[in-house]
């Protein structure tokens, strides 16, 4: 005799070999990087309030600050890569590679460019230009090594929280 399977019994076993849908996406390391970017830029505001005492909205969105979405967001990223892929394969190696360069890159390159080039500029001008008497442009292009390890901490605890609550 034939069987016959349901329209219940084939949703049942369905249901059974995949997980329920979710909202939030399934991929740790990817989770984890957008976690730790918005958490960082998050911040952003009450760091610069902290610091120059003004608060300053705009910080949420902006480039430059403590602390540093960038390196929180690569951080995470390599971390969480390592946490569920292990730190011998290739894809952990590129993510702590492209941490490596994203980091350097923020504490050292773009630090000093953003001290020396604008106030370079403003400092070379004539005497008899309109913003020779500007006063000193701020420097936030970049960020300390202090802030860039700092931040690194933050997207490592993003990392290990957002792996473990899988």
């Amino acid at each position: 005799m034939d069987e016959v399977m349901t329209a219940a019994d084939a949703s049942a076993s369905f249901r059974s070999g995949s997980s329920p849908p979710s909202i939030f996406p399934s991929n740790v390391p990817l989770l984890s990087a957008f976690l730790s970017l918005a958490l960082a830029q998050f911040l952003n505001p009450f760091t610069t309030r902290f610091k120059e005492k003004r608060w300053d909205p705009r910080r949420m969105v902006g480039s430059g600050g403590m602390p540093s979405s960038h390196s929180a967001t690569v951080t995470a990223l390599a971390v969480a890569v390592g946490l569920q892929e292990g730190i011998s394969g290739p894809t952990f190696a590129v993510a702590l590679v492209l941490a490596c360069v994203v980091m350097y890159d923020a504490s050292g390159v773009r630090l000093h460019a953003g001290r020396q080039l604008p106030n370079q500029i403003v400092c070379e001008l004539p005497p008899e230009h309109p913003l020779s008497n500007a006063r000193p442009l701020r420097d936030s292009l970049g960020h300390t090594p202090l802030q860039v390890l700092a931040v690194a901490v933050l997207g490592c605890v993003v990392a290990f929280v957002v792996g473990n609550s899988n």
